[in-house]
């Protein structure tokens, strides 16, 4: 276990997935604080911690379920045809839905920022909250719709870094704890900076495409999918990494450029 969490891919893996659970969960602490907001002032704090400690045990429990069926790899059916076959499992299922989802939900996410960035916020702050109990219903509500799509990013990160899934699990639950403490930390500075670089959350949302479809095809991948006797073959993990590591320094790029043109303008 421990030789396998100190390799390569496993550290490229935690980082990567550690960074995409932060920016992809900014949202979270949005509608989080805007829920606590609500309360009286001695309360909020107290509100929001809660909700981003529940967002982790949502997301250690969904981790559990999702890795219990993508460990069912058997086959139980077997489409035939004499151009096409697909080995169908529990495993391929899972990872091909929640390809779709991503994809879906990444896309809807973007047009939404461009076009009404405001609207989700708008629908959870006028929602009435009287009580802390009331405030944490709705912030377990919020936390349960965002600990999917950020599962299912963990899956895609992880999934086939080692024959055993047990191990991918530990990694995956690594990096939710690890992502979850620098959010109750720092949730102000890194709210502040999405803030002012709103293009971040962008690209976070456009990685999960990437993640989205790396998943579709290892589910056809893994159910030994051929399609004109052309077997379909997996996406190594270090492309992904390259893009995403390739496009935050072009955006670093962009930072600097900004910066030094606002300069000049002071």
């Amino acid at each position: 276990m421990l030789e396998f969490l100190l390799s390569g891919d496993a550290i490229m893996a935690l980082l990567t997935l550690t960074f995409l659970e932060i920016i992809l969960g900014i949202d979270n602490i949005v509608f989080i604080s805007i829920a606590a907001n609500k309360l009286p002032e001695h309360q909020r704090a107290k509100a929001t911690n809660i909700g981003l400690i529940l967002a982790m045990v949502q997301r250690i429990i969904l981790l559990f379920f999702v890795s219990f069926l993508i460990g069912l790899k058997e086959p139980f059916y077997t489409v035939e045809t004499s151009w096409l076959h697909i080995g169908i499992s529990g495993q391929a299922i899972i990872l091909f839905l929640g390809g779709l989802f991503l994809i879906y939900k990444s896309t809807s996410e973007i047009r939404e920022k461009v076009e009404t960035p405001s609207h989700d916020e708008d629908q959870v702050k006028g929602k009435k909250i009287k009580s802390l109990s009331q405030a944490i219903t709705q912030i377990l509500i919020i936390d349960f719709i965002f600990s999917i799509d950020s599962i299912l990013t963990a899956v895609g990160m992880t999934n086939g870094l080692h024959p055993n899934h047990n191990y991918a699990l530990v990694l995956m639950i690594i990096a939710v704890v690890i992502s979850i403490i620098i959010m109750i930390v720092f949730a102000n500075p890194i709210r502040k900076f999405i803030d002012e670089h709103p293009s971040m959350q962008i690209l976070g949302l456009a990685f999960l495409i990437l993640i989205g479809f790396m998943l579709i095809t290892e589910a056809a991948h893994l159910s030994e999918t051929s399609i004109f006797d052309q077997t379909v073959g997996a996406i190594p993990k270090g492309y992904l990494y390259f893009a995403i590591a390739f496009s935050l320094f072009v955006e670093f790029l962009n930072f600097k450029i900004e910066k030094k043109r606002q300069s000049k303008t002071l």
